[in-house]
Parts: C-alpha cells; structure tokens; sequence
C-alpha cells in the first residue's frame, strides 16, 4: 500500500472512530439530560419533605428527620451528573493516578501496555463498522421538528406559567411511527384528568393546529402524565380499497396492527351521514356470505343496500316482507335450540345449516315503520328475540345506524336490542351523547370520542372493557365491489327445511299411502332453477293467483311478488283485468 493510499485508509478510520464516539458522547448525553430533568424534581420535593420533618420535630425526636435525610440522600444519588462533568471527573482522576504512578512502572509493563491499548484501539475501531447503527426510519417533519422543539423541558418551563400551566414539566418527547410521545411531570395541582381538560393551554403553548388530535392519558407512573400528539398515523400507505375472504376489517392507526371483526358476534355500528359507515360495513356482510356454512340476511327499509345484495343475501325491503322474514328466523331458531346436545351452548354450523348474519341497515327506519302500524309492531319483538336468544342457534344480529338513540321518536336502535350487542363501532357521530349510547357512559370519561372522529373512512372499535380508543382506518368497499362478488347461496326456511340433515341415518320405512287430491287442483311446481323458474312452472301447471303460486312452490309471499314483478317488466308474465296471472308464449 502506498503512502498517500494508507494515510487516507488511516484518515476515514480515524473520521469514523470520531462519528462513533460523537454519537455515543450525543446519545449519552442526552441520555442523563432526561433522567436529569426527570429526577430533580424529585430532589426538591425530598428536600422540602425534610425541611417540614425538621419543622415538625426540631429535637430530633421521631425518626422522621432522619428518614427523610436518607431519602434526600438517595434521591441525589439517583440523579446523575451531566457528561461533561462526569468526564471531567474521569480525567482528573486518571491525571492524578498517572502522575502518582506511572514513575513506578517498569519498562516492559509500559510496552505491553502499548501494545495492549493498540489492539483496544483497532478492535474498538473495526466494532464500530460493522455494528454501525441503522438510520432511523422515521423522520421529523418541518411540523414535528418544531413541535419537539418546543416539548423540550427548557422551552415547556419558560413558556408553561404563560399559558397556566405552572406546575408542570416535560420530559424529552420521542417520535413514533403514530407520532409524539412526550412524559410530563405534574405537582400536586394536577392531575393526568385536569391536564386532559387544558388541552386548549397544551395547544397554544406548543403552536400546534386546531385539528392535530392531542391525546392525554395518565402516565406510568404516580405524578406523571402521557401526552401523544398524532402527528402521523400507523396505517399510512397501507391499501384498504376491495375485498378478499380473510382480509382485515381495518388498521390500528397507532399500532399498525390488523383489525379483524370476528364473525358471530352481535354488533352495533353507527355512523353518521357521509361518515362512510356502508363502505366500512361491506367487508363484514361479504365476509358473513362467502362461506358455504355462512348466509347473510339484509333488512333495508330504504331499499338502496339491499339492491347490492341480492344476488348473495335474502333481503327484504318492505315492512311485510320483513315481518314474514323475522318470523321465519324466530321460528329458525327455536328448532336450532332444540337441536343444541347436552354440555354444548352453541349449535354446530353446517352447509345444511349455516350461521345466518342478520344485518339491520338504519334500524330507526324499522322502529319507525314498527312503531307506525300496529300489524307491523311484531317486527321489533322479532329482532328482540333474536338479539336475546339466537346466539346460541348460530343467528347473529348486526344492527347499523345514523342516529344511535334510544328515546324519542327518532330512536336509532331499541334498548332492549342495544343491551344484547356486545361488539361497538362507530364511525364520526354527531355528539358526544350519541358516543355514550354506543360505548356506555364511562365513553367520555375513557377516551372513546366518536363525536371528534374524522370523516370520512375512520372509526372506533370496543370490543370489551379492556379495549383502547385507537383509531382505526377501515376498509373502503363499494358498491361496484359488492355487485361485482359472485354469487352465492341464499337462505329461507323453505330452502333450509329440504336440505337433507348431514348426519341422518337410513332408515328402511314403507312407502306412506297417497293422500286424497285436494278441493282446488293445483300442481305443486318443480322446485328446479331459479326462484322465477319456479313461479313460471307453477303459471303453467295450473296456479293464476300469487297466493296459489306460494302454496304450488313454497316460497315466501314477499318473495313470489317481487318475482312476479320482475317476470311482468320482462314480458314474460302478463296480469288479465281480473288480476288473474298468465304467462306469455315466449316465456
């Protein structure tokens, strides 16, 4: 190696040995910065403990006083120097250790010595490059440099009496991936719940936006409170948009984990208008009816959701429709519990009978229409049922709602309904009462703000007592999408009742004798097809009313109207004056 060669080799070791031992020095540095500003306050409460102690016992009597100069004394132990000084320190004591001993030491010792510090020196150096620290992976914005900047205890302690916050004391804040973390020290004046209540002073003192969300919880410690200011959100660049079976309902903006709504679980979701409450419910029906022992039931009094769903859910739009759909899950369920084996509480879900997701889309509109007519009012005592005892038979209630009441005439969702539901979302609400009737009356208190969510696309998810108010930014999904699925199996008790049973055993029997024609001959039609191949056959065996064609194929009144519509538009069936139903030729 040449001279100007190795003089440059030596150069950037000697420039990365500098960097290495700049950053140490830094990170040190302010390492004792921190437990600095975080344990001084403690020495002075120390000492003005030991001054009442003296003051309450002059004499010495008690062993208060000398309790408290023992405290004192390790609490000013606990505080560390700061580097410079306990660098200065090291070095006196080694300037002073080698003025008194290195004459005492013989030449060999030297030249091992030498020898020794060498070798230090060059593995010191070659450690340093391969264990270099990685760069940080997230980096200050022009907003979060200047928003720490003013976080740091010197700037918080100068400005904090201004803006009434004497008595407090920041810590060095750190930034996270979901934003900035910052400890602060409060005196007996506060409390982590007072602090919360002057987030106005928090704001001003630090500059920060009015629409920056600042979050204030207690600390990890007694006298010590947790500020976070969500600065940027975990769920960042992550793709939301579609669906596909398995996907996540959404992500946890602070943690950055997935969210998954388990299926079977009684659930409310509210949201108010434009708050992006369809979007977000999609992936759970999608998920509810894409399984073979899975089938989903849309009950939409304003008829647009369940345009989407047809071709995978039975729907129902109309009130009678929708009584005769409650009926038949009611009377679903009470032959599923009477199914339920000894020593199980649940009955076993199968493709012959699956877990039925109801999903009430804008249950007000169903109180309503309920509350309206009076033929209508076993609706509600229907889903109460459900929501009561249809858990166990595998039957899931999943209530949806913009105005989530329970009082008045524009109740949102019946109490009786609500006290059953176990899994709470919300998307942005209107009012911080509206949040209370979601999440229960400790919402506020607890952080569970649905009132000062963000639109559209972000909600709030309580899953049980122990669960945090993060935000979650959920899935998009929409219409389009939800046409787009491919079709799938369709649940009614008459379609249910044919299956045959999985576990049925065979059992030679003799043949029942034929039974007597009945009074009015009409031909039951083949159950083959479609639901309109179905109402056709009957047409041409011999039915012309609707009621005949529901008796001929077993369908739901609701279900023969709507298909007796969509068979007139398409020419296929014509309605004599009489009313009298017949079909075309072509058809």
């Amino acid at each position: 190696m040449s001279h100007p060669s190795a003089w440059q080799t030596h150069r950037q070791y000697a420039a990365t040995a500098a960097r290495w031992t700049a950053d140490r020095w830094a990170k040190e540095s302010v390492r004792r910065r921190t437990l600095r500003a975080e344990r001084k306050p403690l020495v002075r409460d120390a000492r003005r403990a030991l001054a009442n102690a003296r003051a309450m016992d002059p004499n010495g009597i008690t062993t208060a006083v000398h309790t408290a100069e023992r405290a004192l004394a390790t609490t000013k132990r606990s505080v560390p120097d700061p580097l410079w000084l306990f660098a200065s320190k090291g070095v006196i004591v080694a300037a002073v250790g080698a003025y008194i001993g290195l004459p005492l030491v013989p030449g060999r010792v030297w030249m091992w010595s030498a020898l020794a510090v060498t070798v230090a020196a060059v593995g010191a150096i070659v450690w340093a490059v391969t264990h270099r620290p990685p760069a940080p992976d997230t980096e200050p914005t022009a907003e979060e440099k200047a928003l720490m900047k003013r976080l740091q205890p010197e700037h918080w302690r100068e400005h904090a009496e201004q803006r009434g916050l004497s008595g407090t004391l920041t810590a060095h804040p750190t930034l996270t991936e979901s934003g900035i973390v910052c400890a602060i020290r409060l005196d007996g004046t506060w409390t982590a719940t007072k602090l919360r209540g002057a987030d106005d002073h928090v704001r001003a003192l630090l500059g920060a936006r009015t629409d920056l969300r600042i979050e204030t919880k207690a600390g990890k410690r007694g006298g010590w409170a947790e500020l976070t200011i969500r600065t940027r959100s975990a769920a960042d660049g992550i793709d939301l948009t579609g669906w596909e079976p398995g996907a996540p309902w959404g992500i946890d903006a602070v943690t950055g984990e997935t969210v998954m709504v388990p299926l079977g679980r009684r659930m409310l979701i509210a949201g108010t208008s434009g708050s992006g409450k369809s979007w977000s419910t999609r992936a759970i029906l999608a998920e509810g009816s894409e399984y073979p022992d899975h089938r989903l039931v849309v009950l939409d009094m304003k008829r647009v959701e369940a345009l989407n769903w047809e071709h995978r859910a039975r729907t129902a739009v109309a009130p009678d429709d929708i009584l005769t759909v409650t009926d038949e899950l009611v009377a679903e369920m009470h032959e599923r519990l009477a199914l339920i084996p000894r020593g199980h509480d649940v009955v076993a879900i199968s493709p012959q009978r699956p877990r039925i997701t109801v999903f009430v889309d804008e249950g007000g509109e169903l109180i309503a229409a309920s509350s309206a007519n009076k033929a209508h009012g076993r609706i509600i005592e229907n889903l109460r049922t459900l929501a009561r005892m249809a858990r166990a038979a595998e039957i899931i209630l999943v209530w949806a709602t913009q105005k989530p009441t329970m009082s008045g005439a524009g109740a949102g969702i019946d109490s009786q309904v609500a006290g059953q539901i176990t899994y709470r979302a919300s998307l942005a609400l209107s009012t911080s009462g509206e949040a209370q009737v979601v999440f229960g009356s400790d919402a506020i208190e607890k952080g569970w703000h649905a009132h000062e969510l963000p639109m559209p696309g972000v909600a709030l998810l309580r899953s049980s007592p122990k669960a945090r108010p993060h935000h979650i930014r959920t899935r998009a999904f929409s219409p389009a999408d939800v046409i787009a699925l491919p079709n799938r199996p369709i649940w009614s008790r008459t379609t249910a009742a044919t299956s045959p049973a999985p576990t049925a055993p065979l059992t030679l029997v003799k043949p029942p004798a034929p039974a007597p024609a009945p009074a009015v001959p009409v031909a039951t039609a083949p159950a083959v097809g479609s639901v309109d191949d179905r109402v056709l056959a009957a047409l041409r065996s011999g039915a012309v009313r609707q009621a005949d064609i529901a008796t001929a194929t077993g369908l739901p009144k609701g279900t023969v109207s709507k298909a007796v519509k969509r068979l007139t538009l398409a020419g296929h069936i014509s309605r004599n004056p009489d009313g009298a139903l017949t079909t075309n030729r072509a058809a």
